[in-house]
């Protein structure tokens, strides 16, 4: 469980610096190019997480695909709960002004939004964590013969 913990938090870090320093220290406006590199930061720093992960489990012991696979899903899953935290945290200090980014904001009441938002970010990491952690886990564990 530390693993999981340590490179969940370790993604959930580079998400959290991405929003402070675009949001707050050097605002980007949503009709930036810049908006687009978030997706491939986060997916990225996600890959690299649950590989390093998956390694240093591998490392401890003789792994399986199964255990990779596990340890993998794991992080998706620390990573998915302390980010929803995160921008829940971000979202009671500095108001739904920090939501103007999202398509449905004039559709849809804040909380709605968010919560919307937030099933969306919880949802998709795990999903995304299972594909990364299966693709990293068949190259990475051991085959028993």
């Amino acid at each position: 469980m530390k693993i999981a913990i340590k490179y969940g938090l370790m993604i959930t870090a580079v998400v959290a610096a991405w929003v402070i320093v675009t949001h707050f220290l050097v605002p980007i406006s949503p009709q930036s190019k810049l908006n687009m590199l978030a997706p491939v930061l986060f997916n990225l720093a996600a890959i690299i997480a649950i590989y390093l992960g998956i390694k240093e489990k591998n490392a401890e012991r003789e792994m399986d695909f199964k255990a990779g696979l596990k340890t993998g899903v794991s992080i998706s899953l620390v990573y998915a709960i302390s980010a929803c935290l995160f921008f829940f945290v971000l979202l009671l200090i500095a108001g739904p002004s920090v939501m103007a980014n999202e398509p449905m904001v004039d559709n849809y009441e804040p909380w709605q939004v968010a919560v919307l938002a937030s099933a969306g970010m919880f949802f998709g990491s795990l999903i995304l964590g299972l594909v990364y952690s299966t693709i990293i886990s068949f190259f990475l564990a051991r085959r028993h013969r």
